[in-house]
């Protein structure tokens, strides 16, 4: 039986949001559920907030969450803006402890490969064909790669040197805020990037994500690169989408 509804947690380097999911649309029900992300953001600590969300959602099945981490088999091996105690933490086991579930109850997963799962499902059908890159783009960069709809999981590509700088570091959206930069000065920082990653990779599509997407008539036109870029139709809810998707699959529902 294929479950209708499903329960994601998306921890960022700001904020940790969750939410019921509708799992044939693809839509949130109801309201999104947001705390900012505890400073320090260690694996207790984070683990007490993503208890709280699921506790006032009322919600009693699996639960999907990601992490701005290399998860692999539930354990997140690198941690971008988090606390770096996350490094080694086997986070599916914490979360189930903290959850009062059993681990085949909650599904551990890189947050950019959750927003990408979540749009290769529900979004633009040309993604589901050739090689697509989708780009999370807020306090870091996240990114997910796609071959014929297949993930290739734990990509990290928002970390690929451009001219001597690690690309998050030059063209995250929160560097845009923290430098003052203007919509036009941040897109040539996000051109440059992006032109280094299409020759490396030679993608057939752009999907560009993250809270900045909602404005992205203001620098999005202004990327004049070879590849198609389109703006992620489920924008910031993608990675709770991707992940309440992830779980629900991973239960068996």
């Amino acid at each position: 039986m294929t479950a209708t509804r499903g329960f994601g947690i998306d921890i960022g380097g700001s904020g940790i949001k969750g939410a019921l999911v509708d799992l044939e649309q693809g839509q949130l029900i109801g309201d999104r559920h947001r705390i900012e992300t505890p400073q320090p953001s260690t694996p207790d600590a984070v683990a007490d907030v993503v208890a709280e969300i699921v506790r006032e959602a009322e919600w009693d099945g699996p639960v999907g969450v990601t992490l701005p981490a290399v998860v692999k088999k539930g354990t997140a091996h690198t941690a971008a803006n988090i606390d770096r105690k996350w490094i080694g933490t086997d986070a599916e086991a914490l979360f189930a402890k903290r959850l009062g579930k059993s681990v085949e109850e909650v599904t551990m997963l890189n947050d950019a490969d959750a927003a990408g799962l979540a749009e290769i499902r529900f979004g633009d059908a040309a993604a589901r064909t050739g090689v697509t890159a989708l780009l999370t783009f807020g306090t870091g960069i996240g990114s997910a790669l796609f071959h014929d709809g297949k993930l290739v999981p734990n990509t990290e590509l928002g970390h690929v040197e451009v001219d001597g700088h690690d690309a998050e570091k030059r063209a995250a959206a929160s560097v845009k805020d923290n430098e003052g930069l203007s919509y036009p000065q941040w897109a040539k920082r996000v051109h440059r990037y992006l032109s280094v990653l299409e020759n490396l990779i030679w993608p057939d599509l752009f999907i560009v994500g993250g809270g900045v997407s909602k404005k992205a008539e203001k620098w999005v036109p202004l990327l004049e690169i070879r590849t198609p870029v389109v703006v992620a139709s489920l924008q910031n809810n993608a990675g709770i989408v991707g992940a309440a998707a992830a779980a629900a699959e991973a239960a068996g529902r």
